[in-house]
C-alpha cells in the first residue's frame, strides 16, 4: 500500500489553490465540459494533484459524454480507494485516492468492457504527464 500522506488545511490550500483545493479537500464538483482535461486525447499518465501518485493512463480513458474525464479502470486498484457518498440526495460511490485522500469523483456502472464502469473524475483533482 502507498505510504500516506497527511497535512493540515492551510498545508493542503498552499499546495493546491482554490479550485483544486475545493474539489480533493471539500468534495466539490467543477461543472461538465470545464476542466483542462475532459477532452485530452494525448497519450500519457494521470496523477493525483495533490500527491502526484499515478491513478489513470491514457489507454482506459474513454469519451463518455459526460463532460468529465472518464476511465474505464485505475492504474491500480491499490491507488484508488472508494467510499459510499450520500450526499445531494442520492447514493454514490466516491473515489479517492488512497496515498492522499483527496476526492477525485465517483464511480458509475455505465461505463465500456471490459470493467463496464466509468471513472468520472475532476480534472482538478488531475495532473497530466506526457508519455
Amino acid at each position: 500500500m502507498p505510504e500516506k500522506i497527511n497535512l493540515t488545511d492551510e498545508e493542503w490550500r498552499k499546495r493546491l489553490g482554490p479550485d483544486a483545493f475545493h474539489i480533493c479537500r471539500e468534495q466539490g464538483t467543477e461543472a461538465p465540459f470545464t476542466g483542462k482535461y475532459w477532452d485530452l486525447h494525448e497519450e500519457g499518465r494521470f496523477l493525483c494533484a495533490a500527491c502526484g501518485q499515478e491513478l489513470f493512463d491514457s489507454q482506459t480513458k474513454f469519451d463518455s459524454g459526460s463532460g468529465w474525464p472518464s476511465f474505464w479502470a485505475p492504474a491500480s486498484e491499490e491507488h484508488v480507494e472508494t467510499h459510499e457518498d450520500r450526499g445531494h440526495g442520492m447514493t454514490r460511490t466516491e473515489v479517492r485516492c488512497s496515498r492522499c485522500g483527496s476526492h477525485l469523483g465517483h464511480i458509475f456502472p455505465d461505463g465500456p468492457q471490459p470493467t463496464g464502469l466509468r471513472y468520472c473524475i475532476n480534472s482538478a483533482s488531475l495532473k497530466f504527464e506526457k508519455k
